[in-house]
């Protein structure tokens, strides 16, 4: 059986050297490294979240038109950290416009925000307490696996 070793975003912007600095700046990703096409251009690139590589596609405007899409379809990438408020007084600061951290029934304090290419980050810090589920939902987890 295949062990699994983790998840890594792939994202696309058509400003893929603006979104690394705005990454780094407001969220603190670290850049890793870029790769640049003849023209100077970022086509490809590496960040680290903690220990966690996400990855970078620059892409022309018209890319999504050329292949017959209207565009990317949507996803949201959950980052865990120890202090979310801190990292959304960190993020405002910054330039980034998000609601301030609520703390949410599914043990977890949050806030959410967009990056410049339109893609949704939920800042996550779990809490040392139980889910509370809505009335009428239910939990149900698989049997252990021998």
């Amino acid at each position: 059986m295949t062990t699994f070793r983790g998840v890594s975003p792939y994202l696309y912007y058509t400003d893929a050297a603006a979104a690394l600095d705005w990454l780094a700046r407001v969220f603190g990703f670290v850049e890793q490294v870029r790769h640049l096409d003849p023209d100077g251009v970022v086509r490809e690139a590496e960040m680290t979240v903690g220990d966690v590589p996400i990855h970078l596609c620059g892409l022309d405007p018209d890319h999504w038109q050329r292949q017959g899409l209207p565009g990317p379809t949507g996803q949201l990438t959950i980052v865990y950290v120890d202090d979310v408020d801190a990292h959304h007084t960190h993020a405002v600061a910054a330039g980034a416009v998000a609601d301030p951290p609520e703390t949410k029934d599914y043990s977890a304090r949050t806030y959410l925000v967009r990056d410049p290419g339109g893609n949704s980050w939920c800042f996550w810090q779990p809490l040392d307490r139980p889910v509370r589920l809505r009335d009428g939902w239910s939990e149900m987890r698989p049997e252990p696996v021998p």
